[in-house]
């Protein structure tokens, strides 16, 4: 990619994976990517589980489809899971006092840079906040106090074409004062 706007129109929500295994080292990029996302007073409130084992990710898979939500996900090879930790104590006073959820923001940020550098490295995902929480956290013996944020689908994409984005125009969503 030799420019944003190419790797930004490139990204998008995968629902058709194919059976391909996602590479260590990718993951490990995509992990690092996230590491250095800026954080309110450098909290990173974050963790990530990753998953990339066929048998794993099947039963990963069935907790995130929950009632009729992200049945596409019974093909994907691999899912990071976006755990939310506490954060340090100065963004949690700021948080207080300016009426912001800080982390909720950082975390969105993170997941954002993992997935545009997933993107980079060839592979597709889609960023998930259904699924059954409790049903992941046994799976996967999340202790009950941590919060699960997202879910992050990851893998090649058995699709050869992007969709086409539609999103609003921009004088829908900006003003310029």
């Amino acid at each position: 990619m030799n420019n944003f706007f190419d790797l930004i129109e490139k990204r998008e929500s995968c629902r058709n994976y194919s059976n391909k295994p996602v590479e260590k080292e990718k993951l490990i990029s995509c992990i690092e990517a996230a590491r250095i996302a800026p954080s309110a007073c450098n909290g990173q409130p974050w963790r990530f589980i990753i998953i990339n084992n066929k048998e794993l990710s099947f039963k990963v898979a069935k907790c995130i489809e929950d009632l009729v939500m992200n049945k596409f996900t019974e093909k994907c090879p691999a899912f990071i899971i976006v755990l939310q930790e506490k954060t340090d104590i100065k963004a949690r006073i700021g948080a207080k006092i300016k009426n912001q959820d800080y982390s909720s923001i950082d975390i969105g940020i993170a997941s954002c840079q993992l997935c545009l550098e997933a993107t980079e490295q060839g592979l597709s995902t889609c960023i998930m906040g259904w699924f059954n929480e409790k049903k992941l956290k046994n799976l996967l013996n999340i202790d009950p106090s941590k919060r699960i944020r997202l879910v992050i689908s990851i893998g090649y994409s058995a699709d050869t074409e992007i969709r086409k984005k539609i999103r609003k125009n921009i004088d829908e969503i900006a003003k310029f004062i």
